[in-house]
């Protein structure tokens, strides 16, 4: 443990500074003020984490990490021995230290009574200075077994599993269908959140230790799922869940209306210096984002960014409480109102508010949306109220509304790979699908869910292909393959 007295010592919890908003508003630098770092107050915060006895914050992170291990390790600067114990359960501690949602911290035992350890920021900050003092190096595998896997998509769940698996000997190659590594970390996920120099020095790791990447090939079009399979001994599905929920409504194809991903993977193109051709941008318009999770929240950062006139978010919803309610007990993840840094940087933030028609003009292209105030009805269902309509400006209207699951066209043809009925890949406990040899991860199996979740699945299939191919596995697996989706 960390300082037996931290807790009673330092009783708030305190966190590096955020660059002002007029600042980062005007480029798409993270949002943290690296220069505000101060080492006295991150080893005081590393200290609050007490001798709980039972540390809940084990069963809150699905990786299992050792966080009252590495807390008392950074408390005592002791940091190579901290990102040791880091690694041991997490392949990147640099993405789920940026964008994971952190339930581990509210699992904590002081969060009973008191504000929860920084867990998520002890831990981005051991692996920053990890890479800093140069002590993140390959781990070359000993030895070879002969036996090859392909990875189907290089987000969290696959960059995870390849890792793990071409470091237990195996030669594995990563295929992705965008110009770069990363998937939804890439071109998902702004750069005001996560830089994308993280995802570039993991992949750079990788490579030294033997994993191949391929990109720009599309799985299913360019190489059958059939010859895939033929070519390897393996193969692990890690293509998340991409296709999006829509709101059919009158007006829904009016020109002006789109999907949340594509705008961000646009943004995420332009922060990149990539030329575009008809970029969906914010510039000079009125913005509605509807739905309020965070997705929404990347819309909101990024529409700003590009200089929208103004940015309304709709939720459906009520707005949640401030606080965790007798419904949300500790240590269960509460779902109390939260305020990202987009949120801070500007836009309204509209509950109760279903949307009822999009309007347009003359030309095809959306105007306003029509909306009226959410109804709560007996049975639980959620309709608009009558007489309550009012119309809201909207030059661009972005559906963030979460995801119902994974791309299977031609999956179930080509590599006759069962679906359920809802068009789920369906798979066992050990993340095995129908087809011999071939195994999914991360959203791909589970619907759309948290980052920290995918790298967890990554590394348990990862075990059961090595299992598969071997006969045995020394490769840690931490989750089983559940399939129930902790947030859309």
């Amino acid at each position: 443990m960390a300082d037996p007295r931290g807790f009673l010592k330092v009783r708030e919890r305190e966190l590096p500074p955020n660059r002002p908003v007029s600042v980062r508003l005007r480029d798409w630098n993270e949002v943290k003020d690296e220069l505000g770092k101060d080492a006295t107050v991150l080893k005081q915060q590393a200290g609050r984490c007490m001798d709980c006895g039972i540390p809940f914050c084990h069963q809150g992170c699905p990786l299992g990490n050792l966080i009252p291990e590495w807390n008392d390790l950074a408390w005592r600067d002791q940091w190579k021995d901290a990102i040791d114990r880091l690694h041991a359960t997490n392949n990147f501690p640099e993405f789920t230290g940026r964008i994971c949602p952190a339930p581990c911290e509210t699992s904590c035992v002081l969060g009973i009574n008191q504000p929860a350890v920084t867990i998520k920021n002890i831990e981005v900050e051991i692996i920053d200075r990890a890479f800093k003092e140069g002590w993140i190096t390959p781990h070359v595998a000993q030895r070879h077994t002969g036996r090859t896997v392909a990875v189907v998509g290089s987000g969290p769940a696959g960059l995870a599993a390849a890792q793990q698996l071409t470091r237990a000997g195996h030669t594995v190659a990563v295929y992705e269908k965008d110009d770069r590594i990363g998937g939804l970390l890439r071109y998902g996920v702004p750069d005001f959140k996560l830089a994308k120099r993280h995802i570039d020095l993991r992949v750079s790791q990788m490579e030294a230790e033997g994993t191949r990447f391929r990109t720009g090939v599309s799985i299913g079009e360019d190489i059958t799922w059939d010859d895939l399979r033929a070519r390897y001994d393996a193969v692990l599905i890690a293509t998340g869940a991409p296709k999006p929920r829509d709101l059919p409504l009158p007006g829904r194809d009016l020109d002006g209306i789109h999907f949340a991903m594509p705008y961000l993977h646009q943004g995420n193109q332009a922060a990149a210096g990539d030329p575009l051709e008809e970029q969906i941008t914010a510039e000079g318009k009125h913005v509605i984002v509807i739905g309020g999770g965070d997705t929404g929240s990347d819309c909101i950062g990024t529409a700003l960014r590009q200089g929208a006139a103004s940015v309304t978010t709709l939720a459906i919803g009520k707005k949640p409480p401030l606080e965790r309610t007798e419904s949300m007990p500790w240590p269960t993840d509460p779902r109390v109102f939260e305020v990202s840094t987009s949120h801070e940087e500007g836009g309204e933030r509209d509950y109760l508010a279903s949307t009822v028609e999009f309007l347009g003009d003359e030309s095809g292209k959306v105007r306003s949306l029509k909306v009226a105030v959410t109804q709560y009805n007996p049975d639980g269902s959620r309709t608009p109220t009558p007489g309550t309509e009012r119309e809201i400006p909207a030059d661009l209207v972005l559906i963030a509304m979460g995801f119902t699951g994974p791309e299977v066209t031609d999956l179930e043809e080509q590599a006759r790979v069962a679906l359920s009925p809802r068009g789920q890949i369906e798979r066992a406990e050990d993340f095995a699908t129908s087809a011999d040899g071939v195994y999914v991860a991360g959203d791909a199996g589970r619907g759309a869910s948290l980052v920290v979740w995918a790298i967890a699945e990554g590394r348990a299939a990862a075990a059961a292909i090595d299992e598969y191919l071997t006969g045995s596995t020394e490769l840690p697996a931490p989750v089983t393959g559940r399939s129930t989706a902790l947030r859309a």
